[in-house]
């Protein structure tokens, strides 16, 4: 592990053991939680209690963070020598990162705003959240602010950060045994947070309602059609329910 030697000890801890120990949890934690836990396999809806502002949040938040791991898969897991390759420049690069960063902000942050909101002050959504949800939803708020401030605040307004030679190749570095401590210790302190916390995010994952994101009806795709048929109602045949209600005692019906 070359990409270790000469950290310190806490340097160690942050960007080595915890990284591995946090995907080991994540990865018993769900098998754990599907095995003994199967019926609490669930994103726990709380449609029941409130339906207005659910159905606005809820796409928004989903979309914007559908879009921001996009972001994170092409700008962490992409080297920065294939967009090269394949002729995209460098500043063009940036420039599109951070305008798409941006879009992706926005719509995070308005479906978490409402999501809160109606976590917080619908007292029927906030009776169904459990305590280890509320440590994932905070965690996640971080983890939102700070790559919030990342794109628009460091990106778009600021100087700019290559982070792709440096978070990117310690994150790359955790998958083949070989983290680039040095590369992440360097980085801004708002980046070291932020993976930090993220890390944090996929320790509590397994435990919470967040286990639902693994649970998408994809065999909806292949499943047969409903046939749903009409039928014309008929009046019964049992005693009493045709013909006249009323009869007199010992009338054969």
């Amino acid at each position: 592990m070359s990409g270790a030697s000469g950290a310190s000890v806490p340097q160690l801890f942050l960007w080595v053991i915890l990284p591995y120990v946090t995907l080991a949890i994540f990865v018993v934690g769900h098998i754990w939680r599907y095995r003994y836990d199967q019926f609490g396999w669930t994103s726990r809806s709380t449609e029941l209690q409130e339906k207005k502002l659910l159905k606005w949040g809820s796409p928004v938040f989903h979309y914007g963070t559908f879009a921001a791991i996009a972001g994170h898969v092409i700008g962490i897991l992409v080297p920065e020598r294939w967009t090269r390759d394949i002729g995209i420049p460098e500043a063009a690069y940036r420039w599109f990162s951070a305008s798409a960063g941006t879009l992706a902000a926005v719509l995070v942050i308005g479906g978490v705003a409402v999501l809160a909101a109606r976590r917080i002050f619908v007292t029927r959504v906030r009776a169904t959240t459990s305590p280890v949800d509320w440590v994932a939803l905070v965690l996640l708020a971080v983890v939102i602010v700070m790559g919030i401030i990342e794109t628009v605040g460091v990106n778009l307004l600021g100087s700019g950060y290559d982070y792709r030679q440096s978070v990117s190749l310690w994150f790359r570095g955790l998958f083949v045994g070989n983290p680039d401590v040095r590369a992440i210790a360097h980085a801004p302190i708002i980046y070291q947070l932020h993976a930090a916390c993220a890390w944090a995010v996929l320790g509590v994952w397994p435990f919470s309602r967040l286990v639902h994101a693994w649970s998408y009806p994809v065999w909806y795709l292949w499943r047969p059609f409903v046939v749903y048929r009409s039928r014309v109602a008929t009046r019964p045949n049992e005693p009493g329910t045709s013909g006249r209600r009323w009869r007199k005692i010992g009338v054969r019906y």
